[in-house]
């Protein structure tokens, strides 16, 4: 790895192009690294994975409306969309825009954190469709998913967004026209410019996750992801882009990030080094935000502990510094603690999360986001009870550069009405790579199926099942076979009539 050195530079020096991030970045993705094997069958693991939540969220109301609209671009050789027969295809964006929804709706598939958040597995949506479209082959997209995690956890790692109040989103997209460059085997200078091209267009603000949480949340990578298909289709016409996008005078850095004193460093492989950077990045077991896994865990176990949870005084939770200013107390968000909230602010509020889990020793992704389940009186007690503190052990070991040590954890210390104290921590969630009981291929394929039972049938899961696991060998053309059908009388219609 190379850890390259990111600033702002004045227009009157004229920055070399070799010398930018964004061309740093399209050199890794058009190089000819060996794929890592290990690399290979995580890639698989996340396409089951992102598949497992796109199906499960296929009649939610966010899902539906980016359905109706892409239903609206039919194409005689294009993509597929989750849910319809692989014989109708679709325009590529607007099949990775409904895709990449039915993925991140539930907010249950893959997560990297650093010194920023993420969500790799939103870059697999619009690689799928542009492989769709153009014939690709099984190991065409193997290396393009491959590259489009590199770039975008080496991204997370060295810039932090959050900072500034930017959605983690403008590191997708320059993370998918890397990907995508890459699948399509383009050139250095082409992928240079859609890399810029495309943070250019998806920098937005973090009011999408502040406050009452909407369905923007479930849009917005989804948006990302299209925005960055068209990066490239322009860039592969000859088209050019703001540059330098990171260093410029007026650049993404300078005018929105830490400005003109900006000094930022960001690992990136050798060129030609086999990339391996989706092996540190780890998936949820629960549908709830990451920093909630191990909290879920923990409350299963101290239900097993307390006997009696009416005699619960309080409860505190030292953690770090993002899980307590994010989805705890210290974001002083009212609606984190109303029962009337929505469900994508209940997934980001750990007291709620934290309540449930130590209630029903349980977690699903359905019935612990109900309206009953969220008003039940002594869910509603336990609840206020909670109150989040940072501590700085835990927000150094949340940013400990060793992926081993990393954790994402907390201490709970609860107080009984008589006095008493009990106390239980956990470092990170027993799915995680390093915990208890890591997910394996087996957890994600039961995953999928227990996501998926009574939508599809055993035929359509063992044939999927079949055709992602045997993707190095799948020829090109028939990327369509990761595609998922589902009975005409299951997919409801949001009725809703918009533009399209």
């Amino acid at each position: 790895m190379i850890l390259h050195k990111v600033k702002v530079y004045p227009s009157k020096i004229a920055l070399p192009k070799k010398k930018q991030l964004a061309w740093k970045i399209a050199e890794i993705a058009s190089d000819n690294a060996k794929l890592n094997n290990d690399a290979i069958e995580m890639s698989i693991n996340r396409i089951i994975d992102n598949a497992s939540v796109a199906i499960a969220s296929l009649n939610r109301n966010s899902v539906m409306s980016a359905r109706e609209m892409a239903k609206s671009h039919l194409r005689n050789s294009g993509s597929t969309l989750f849910g319809f027969s692989s014989k109708i295809k679709f325009d590529a964006e607007w099949a990775a825009w409904a895709n990449g929804t039915a993925v991140r709706e539930l907010d249950f598939h893959d997560t990297f954190l650093a010194a920023d958040y993420s969500h790799p597995g939103d870059n697999i949506p619009p690689l799928i469709a542009v492989g769709e479209k153009l014939k690709k082959s099984g190991v065409d997209l193997l290396r393009g998913i491959i590259t489009a995690y590199e770039v975008q956890v080496n991204l997370v790692k060295g810039i932090c967004l959050h900072k500034h109040k930017i959605d983690h989103i403008a590191h997708l997209g320059p993370s998918v026209a890397a990907g995508i460059g890459s699948m399509l085997r383009l050139n250095t200078e082409t992928i240079y410019q859609a890399v810029q091209q495309a943070l250019h267009v998806t920098i937005s603000t973090r009011q999408s996750r502040k406050g009452e949480i909407s369905s923007w949340k479930a849009y917005a990578p989804a948006h990302a992801g299209k925005l960055a298909i068209e990066a490239v289709d322009r860039a592969m016409r000859g088209e050019g882009a703001p540059s330098p996008i990171y260093e410029g005078e007026d650049s993404f850095i300078a005018r929105i990030l830490d400005g003109k004193s900006a000094n930022y460093n960001v690992p990136l492989p050798k060129k030609n080094e086999p990339k391996k950077a989706i092996l540190e990045t780890y998936t949820k077991e629960y549908s709830a935000e990451y920093q909630a896994q191990a909290l879920i865990d923990i409350g299963k176990k101290l239900n097993k502990r307390i006997q009696d949870l009416k005699s619960i005084k309080k409860i505190d939770i030292y953690t770090s510094h993002h899980t307590h200013f994010v989805i705890g107390t210290g974001a002083n968000d009212p609606q984190k603690m109303s029962p009337n909230a929505s469900r994508e602010t209940l997934d980001h509020s750990i007291m709620y999360i934290f309540a449930v889990a130590l209630e029903d020793a349980d977690w699903h992704h359905i019935k612990s986001y109900t309206k009953a389940r969220a008003n039940k009186k002594s869910t509603i007690k336990l609840w206020k009870s909670i109150t989040t503190h940072e501590d700085k052990k835990w927000t150094k070991k949340y940013h400990h550069p060793d992926p081993k040590k990393k954790s994402f954890g907390a201490r709970i210390v609860v107080t009984l009405n008589n006095g008493k104290k009990i106390s239980e921590e956990l470092e990170r969630a027993d799915a995680h790579p390093y915990g208890a009981r890591p997910f394996t291929r087996k957890n994600y394929i039961k995953k999928f199926r227990t996501l998926t039972e009574n939508i599809i049938s055993k035929k359509e899961s063992d044939r999927f099942l079949k055709s992602v696991q045997n993707l190095k060998k799948l020829k090109k053309g028939n990327l369509d076979k990761l595609n998922i059908e589902v009975g005409k009388k299951y997919l409801k219609n949001n009725n809703k009539k918009g533009i399209f």
